[in-house]
């Protein structure tokens, strides 16, 4: 499993991508945690609002920091 996050480097989206991390490493998570700053990549992947968070190439939530729980339970419903 990939666990995409979007962003171009502000600190929400360094915080999303930290949570992801947390995430994976707090709930013994098998995924690697990819960053995407190139903003055509974002864009072709249909976000507007940074930071993004995606899973396996699709678009879970976008504008929002989210928390590492929160990231959790998106994982565990992706699989």
């Amino acid at each position: 499993m990939k666990i995409q996050v979007l962003g171009s480097g502000c600190a929400k989206c360094k915080a999303l991508e930290q949570n992801a991390r947390d995430a994976v490493a707090r709930n013994g998570i098998d995924a690697e945690v990819e960053k995407i700053t190139d903003l055509d990549t974002i864009m072709e992947m249909g976000v507007m609002m940074t930071p993004a968070l995606a899973i396996d190439g699709i678009v879970k939530k976008a504008g929002k920091v989210l928390s590492a729980d929160e990231i959790a339970a998106i994982v565990n419903e992706a699989v």
